[in-house]
């Protein structure tokens, strides 16, 4: 928090509006799962075959200047350089999310030492049968759990990475978090899912209403065990608070991938920069968001509001306040509206019935086409 605070405010008094929090680091695309709702692992299969150098990975780093680093992919244990990548920004003294699905965790946990500078964030989309739907295979679930355990028991900082779809249920997601917070994890980062293009199964994406709707009723009544990694004005823009009506900042994020730069996001293929200064002096950012580009349309997710919600944090007095109040006694939303949708409204740590809203889910997972109606 120290590390994302100073490196706001010193881009405030320099007055440098656009500045990036978060590198996205793909040092390849490749992976051991198959996900419905993925656009990452549609490339050719020379494209899959492909991995950034480790020398590549650092020039980025240092490029971007960010005081966090994410390693998405793909799968980054099946990287071959992620131990001497880990080590160099370890290092440099960069904060690293290593986002994985942990298929692979307990058999490289060893390559790993644990520090304050490396996490672990495990890919868990909702309950067992939740999560096991979503990445298309039975039994990943059980194996992520096993996996977050032992390294709890080694000292590794742990998080989890929640992406929601069309058909999650509020209730069911509450309970995972409460089996979450039981696990032990240090906090849960959860977003609503953005539509690759490229990803098999288009039908499962959140339209910006059912966004709000969903988020409203999956956070309303906080529980107190309950510890999210993320901006709670970033949670109170996803349940619709009107005072955060955001707008995204794609240069937050950045992405460097095998192709370069990646304008102008982790989500948007627009074409790719050989440098960041390229990619931030000749990138368009004017035309990308909700209010002006159809592909923005009904985007929410965390890579492009994150930072706006930060940036807001750090910006203004009313922002830091609203921080400090929405820490202390939950995220604000319109009580009226949610009464409405049948969310919540007893005090954080109350046990609350959810009424159940009839949808269906359907993904495509290859040759298996499965359906399940909550």
């Amino acid at each position: 928090m120290w590390a994302v605070a100073s490196h706001v405010l010193k881009n405030k008094l320099t007055r440098n509006k656009k500045y990036p929090l978060v590198l996205m680091l793909e040092p390849l695309f490749r992976c051991n799962l198959a996900c419905a709702g993925c656009g990452k692992i549609q490339y050719p299969a020379h494209i899959l075959k492909q991995e950034l150098t480790a020398e590549q990975c650092f020039n980025a780093v240092d490029e971007c200047g960010a005081p966090i680093v994410s390693i998405p992919g793909g799968e980054p244990l099946m990287y071959s350089k992620i131990q001497e990548v880990v080590e160099g920004l370890v290092a440099r003294k960069k904060y690293i999310y290593l986002c994985t699905n942990a298929i692979l965790l307990k058999e490289k946990i060893d390559l790993f030492k644990p520090t304050k500078y490396l996490t672990f964030s495990v890919h868990m989309d909702g309950l067992e049968e939740d999560h096991d739907f979503a990445v298309c295979r039975e039994g990943v679930y059980k194996d992520a759990i096993e996996a977050i355990k032992l390294a709890l028991s080694r000292g590794f900082r742990v998080t989890t990475n929640t992406t929601l779809f069309e058909g999650a249920e509020p209730g069911r997601v509450r309970g995972f978090f409460d089996e979450m917070a039981a696990l032990g994890v240090e906090g849960m980062m959860v977003s609503p899912g953005y539509s690759y293009s490229k990803a098999p199964d288009q039908e499962s994406f959140l339209h910006r209403d059912r966004t709000h709707s969903l988020f409203r009723r999956i956070l309303a009544a906080p529980k107190k065990a309950w510890r999210f990694n993320q901006s709670p004005l970033f949670l109170e823009f996803l349940m619709g608070n009107k005072g955060r009506d955001y707008h995204c900042t794609p240069w937050g994020n950045p992405t460097y991938n095998l192709f370069g730069w990646q304008k102008p996001c982790y989500l948007l293929q627009e074409g790719y920069a050989e440098t960041f200064a390229e990619l931030m002096e000749t990138t368009d950012w004017e035309q990308y968001g909700h209010e002006r580009n159809e592909k923005c349309r009904d985007c929410m997710v965390h890579s492009g509001y994150e930072a706006t919600a930060v940036d807001h944090t750090f910006g203004s007095l009313r922002g830091f306040l609203g921080t400090v109040r929405a820490v202390l006694f939950g995220y604000r939303w319109s009580r009226v509206k949610a009464a409405e949708e049948g969310a919540p409204s007893g005090e954080a740590g109350d046990i609350v019935e959810l009424p159940v809203i009839e949808s269906s889910q359907v993904a495509d997972c290859g040759s298996v086409r499965t359906e399940t109606k909550v």
